[in-house]
Parts: C-alpha cells; sequence; structure tokens
C-alpha cells in the first residue's frame, strides 16, 4: 500500500506563473516529486484542501499551458 506523506509535512513552492498578488497561485512539492515520481499540486489559499497529483507528462502539460495561457 503507497502512503503519501500528510501535505503540511511537504515543502510547497509557488510556481513562478502565479501571479505573485496572493490572488491565483499555486503551489507543488519538488521534493516529494523527486523522490516518488508524483507531481502534487494545490492552491495556495486552501493549503490543507484537495491535491491534483499528476504524473511527469502531465505536470510538464500543466506547465507548458500555463505557458501560454498565464
Amino acid at each position: 500500500m503507497k502512503s503519501t506523506p500528510d501535505p503540511c509535512d511537504m515543502r510547497w513552492v509557488s510556481s513562478t506563473y502565479s501571479d505573485g498578488q496572493g490572488g491565483q497561485c499555486i503551489q507543488w512539492a519538488p521534493d516529494h516529486a523527486c523522490a516518488t515520481g508524483e507531481f502534487l499540486v494545490r492552491d495556495s489559499k486552501k493549503p490543507s484542501g484537495p491535491r491534483l497529483s499528476l504524473s511527469r507528462e502531465g505536470f510538464a502539460s500543466l506547465v507548458e499551458f500555463a505557458k501560454h495561457h498565464g
């Protein structure tokens, strides 16, 4: 059984594509991604809220989307 660490114990990093004003900000957990291959993304305004779990390819697609639609 795979166990995912408590999101409060992870280091979360704000996306460079976020607006920087505290409004629209997503965060991801790079250390977790490096260790497990699972890319977790969350809303910075709701740190204990739901998280999106992406594959490496899915995360890369999200970043590409943000580059072109941010």
